[in-house]
């Protein structure tokens, strides 16, 4: 037994319970219940890592997420973080961390990683980056997709968190594995179109409210389209770039 993530997700699902959040959740079959395995997830909100979790506890696993190092500086989430085992990443030098999640990979861990890298501002699946492919290539374990829909209602980008008793229904899919196969671009294709489908499967069964702001806009919400939403990342990433270059050596 974990000593604190057991407890922790024991928490989590009071907390899950008085926020009247409504799960249905699919596939967690596919989850394995021994070995290692990248779970690569979609990013629409800021609680997705702690929805993603439950359905590998239909096989008595843990996650271990790849999360920024930020997260891990922040004198109350960092002890969490470290006493759960998760992974930090330094998006500046991220050599160190991707070594580390395959040596868990390689260990027989699950390790969880959003391969859009950001959270989507479209609620669309953005591009995604590589890395987990790499490892899934690396470890020699496959890759398990998995899609979330409906964490963006209680806490995305440019939102206000909505934490208290919303009764939002929340689905999660999670898909047959992946083997792994070389190139990692040809995987990672794989991958995307694979929690592409996932994803417009969940949407099917949703209901969706017109002109919300957590409706993309393929479905008549207000969320920008996936264009304007790469356009947005791209000016707040030349922001950022901007004033650390004005900061003192």
């Amino acid at each position: 037994m974990e000593p604190v993530y057991y407890p922790v997700i024991g928490l989590a699902r009071t907390i899950f319970a008085l926020q009247g959040l409504k799960f249905t959740v699919k596939g967690e079959d596919n989850i394995p219940a021994t070995g290692g395995a990248v779970i690569a997830i979609n990013h629409t909100g800021y609680m997705d890592f702690t929805y993603a979790g439950l359905p590998a506890r239909a096989t008595k696993r843990y996650i271990r997420f790849m999360a920024k190092k930020e997260v891990f500086d922040n004198s109350i989430s960092g002890p969490i973080m470290r006493a759960l085992k998760h992974i930090p990443v330094d998006r500046g030098a991220g050599t160190e961390s991707y070594h580390e999640a395959v040596r868990r990979l390689r260990s027989g861990e699950l390790v969880g990683v959003y391969p859009e890298a950001t959270i989507s501002r479209s609620f669309e699946i953005k591009d995604f980056k590589s890395g987990a492919a790499r490892m899934a290539i690396e470890a020699n374990v496959p890759i398990i997709p998995m899609t979330i829909w409906g964490a963006q209602r209680v806490w995305t980008k440019g939102y206000p968190k909505r934490l208290g008793r919303t009764n939002t229904p929340v689905s999660i899919a999670v898909g047959k594995p992946i083997q792994p196969f070389e190139p990692a671009s040809a995987l990672t294709e794989q991958l995307h179109s694979t929690m592409q489908e996932m994803l417009l499967d969940l949407q099917q069964d949703y209901t969706h409210e017109p002109g919300a702001y957590w409706v993309p806009a393929r479905l008549g919400g207000t969320a920008p389209t996936l264009d304007e939403a790469n356009a947005m990342d791209a000016a707040e990433a030349a922001e950022k770039a901007a004033r650390r270059a004005q900061q003192p050596e």
